[in-house]
């Protein structure tokens, strides 16, 4: 015996295996051909097909170079639903729309169609809070004069469970076939749509079933655009003495064109000002440059989609445009990735979308100052400003750093070189940092520490200037007045320190002075931890005699003395650390082959301070024209030593933009 869970089984089972059938691909010499093996593997008919053109067919010439179609092909969206539908009233079950949040509330409803010679009764259950359909009101509408027999039992079945979606026999009424409603389909003329235009049954006259009109359709050789849907609607709700809508052409789908998805902001006017986290704006962080490093993605072209071809409702193919392609916008200092797709950025620097191209600029040049206007700058690349930079204005660059002005109280800071043309006057708020060198008209109260060379043509003035291999001054005046200036090979200039005293003027060469200064950090932090280490000792000893009275130390006082013996141990660990780094310094700068010299070609006035490799040369009258340098533990005088000039006839990189 075959019991009903099975077949509900059996048949869940196959309607799964219909459902992962969405689509097959099939070739054939024509396109007709093609639809109906389609129609076949889906076991479905050709009128619930659509499909989509992988290879479009040829005929050939005498059958010569003919060419297949190829098409993949797809059950429309009524078939499918249909066949669900039935599924689902076989097995019994209920079908909820996935994704579903919320349950819709709808009334149950009930139709009453006359087919042939039978009484069909048709009743959708209720959703949600909806109101079930009354079986007293359904026996009150079928209750004819014509009425012959009624399935009483099938009929409350049906009001209670529903017919899931069909139309099911209830009964049987007196027929009277002249009486029956009719109707006729017109096609227009471009084959895009099909429309019934029915008349209204008569007493005793059937009415139009749903498969009437699609006989009806196929036998007018109506393939393709059937609306299932429509002609159930119609079934349900006829309309009659006007034209209907019961099939439409599948208009074809122009592929969408190609286009390029941008990474960065293109729209220069949406750049945004930093914000603080109270809401306040920074108007000199204006936020308009874009940096960009090198092997960054800064686009990428989505590719052109095919057409989809359509079909008259007769099935005849309706071409479809594909997309159109495009270029990539290809500008300087960019490459394009493997996939063919996306734009990589060459080098570091500002991405820039010009005349619709993609350009990486290594060099930014800013025509005016740094003000207001361009807020602060931060760039990876090379920055040429054509004017000053304004007090308070900064600028921060991976390369770089030429400007054709003045720099007030700013800070500049490079990994290449920096260039001012007409000097730098730092307020004694002013910071120059370069990677490489620096050359300046003139330095004034600035703080400057640079990795190679400083190069100055007028003056240093009341200011601290590092610089790990030379500091030159050689214009008319280079003079150095003031300060302090540190070198490890050599300083340069034609006056040092003024005749009336004034501003302290110290110059040291012959040591690292990045090693000169971890020397100096260290002392310090020797000397505090020293002092750290006497207090402690200190209140170690005031525990320890607290314990020798009381025997015992209360549980915060032994918490105490404990955290105590924790810090002196530390102290003491840290204390090692940093007297073995000291030591390893000092045999470092022993072993600098670079001695290091101060040449003056003018005059060296009293008051000025010479340190060669840490040993001072005080002095106290004026001299001319001299040499310092470091001979058997002591600074000693010597005839001038011109400097090499080669090394202001460097030729600066980082500032071609091709």
């Amino acid at each position: 015996m075959v019991r009903l869970d099975k077949v509900r089984s059996d048949l869940q089972k196959l309607l799964e295996k219909e459902q992962a059938l969405q689509c097959v691909e099939v070739r054939a010499d024509t396109l007709d051909e093609a639809l109906a093996d389609a129609a076949v593997q889906l076991g479905t008919r050709v009128a619930y097909l659509e499909y989509e053109v992988l290879e479009k067919g040829f005929a050939g010439v005498a059958g010569i170079a003919r060419q297949p179609w190829r098409i993949r092909v797809y059950e429309n969206e009524a078939a499918v639903s249909k066949k669900s539908k039935a599924a689902a009233k076989v097995a019994g079950g209920t079908t909820v729309a996935e994704g579903a949040t919320e349950m819709a509330h709808k009334d149950g409803e009930f139709f009453i169609r006359y087919f042939g010679s039978d009484i069909y009764l048709k009743v959708t259950e209720p959703e949600g809070d909806g109101k079930p359909v009354s079986f007293q009101e359904v026996m009150g509408r079928l209750q004819r004069s014509d009425t012959i027999s009624l399935e009483n039992d099938d009929i409350k079945k049906y009001v209670k469970s529903g017919t899931g979606g069909v139309y099911e026999s209830v009964g049987l009424y007196r027929h009277e076939p002249s009486a029956d409603a009719s109707f006729v389909v017109d096609v227009a003329m471009d084959e895009t749509q099909a429309t019934i235009t029915a008349t209204a049954p008569g007493v005793g006259g059937a009415e139009i079933m749903a498969d009437t009109i699609a006989n009806a359709l196929s036998s007018q050789g109506i393939v393709a655009g059937i609306d299932l849907n429509k002609i159930d609607d119609f079934v349900d709700h006829p309309v009659y003495g006007l034209p209907y809508v019961v099939a439409e052409a599948i208009k074809p789908v122009d592929g969408r064109d190609a286009y390029i998805e941008y990474n960065f902001e293109t729209d220069r006017s949406k750049l945004k000002m930093q914000e603080s986290e109270t809401g306040q704006v920074n108007f000199k962080e204006l936020n308009l440059i874009q940096n960009v490093v090198e092997g960054q993605p800064l686009a990428k072209k989505i590719p052109a989609e095919r057409g989809k071809g359509g079909k008259t409702i007769f099935g005849r193919y309706l071409e479809a445009k594909n997309g159109k392609d495009i270029n990539l916008p290809l500008g300087k200092n960019v490459v394009v990735d493997s996939d063919g797709h996306t734009i990589l950025a060459a080098t570091n620097g500002q991405v820039l979308l010009i005349a619709d191209k993609i350009n990486v600029e290594p060099v930014m040049e800013i025509e005016g100052d740094v003000s207001i206007k361009t807020g602060n700058i931060t760039f990876l690349g090379t920055v040429i400003v054509k004017g000053n930079v304004d007090d308070g204005f900064n600028i921060k660059a991976s390369g770089n750093i030429e400007v054709y002005g003045t720099v007030g109280r700013s800070s500049l800071i490079a990994d290449g070189n920096i260039i001012v043309s007409l000097g730098i006057m730092g307020r004694d708020e002013g910071v120059i940092q370069a990677g490489k060198s620096l050359w300046a008209k003139f330095i004034q109260n600035t703080t400057v520490t640079v990795e190679e060379f400083v190069i100055v043509a007028d003056g240093i003035i009341n200011s601290n200037v590092t610089a790990r291999k030379r500091i030159l001054l050689q214009g008319k005046r280079a003079a150095i007045i003031g300060g302090h200036l540190f070198a490890t090979e050599e300083i340069s200039a034609k006056t040092v320190g003024s005749s009336g005293g004034g501003s302290e003027t110290i110059l040291e060469v012959g040591l690292d002075p990045q090693l000169k200064q971890r020397m100096t950090y260290i002392a310090d932090t020797k000397a505090a931890l020293a002092k750290e280490l006497e207090e402690n000792g200190l209140d170690m000893q005031t525990l320890e005699n607290m314990r020798k009275v009381r025997r015992v130390l209360p549980p915060e006082k032994d918490e105490q003395y404990r955290m105590l013996q924790m810090r002196r141990q530390e102290i003491e660990t840290e204390t090692a650390q940093l007297e073995d780094e000291f030591v390893d310094i000092q045999n470092r700068l022993r072993e600098l082959k670079i001695i290091g010299k101060v040449s003056v070609a003018g005059t060296v006035h009293a008051g000025a301070k010479i340190f060669v490799r840490d040993v001072k040369d005080e002095i106290r009258t004026d001299i001319k024209s001299v040499t310092f340098f470091y001979e058997n533990g002591f600074v000693r005088r010597g005839k001038y030593e011109a400097p090499d000039t080669n090394i202001t006839k460097q030729v600066l990189d980082g500032y071609s933009s091709t």
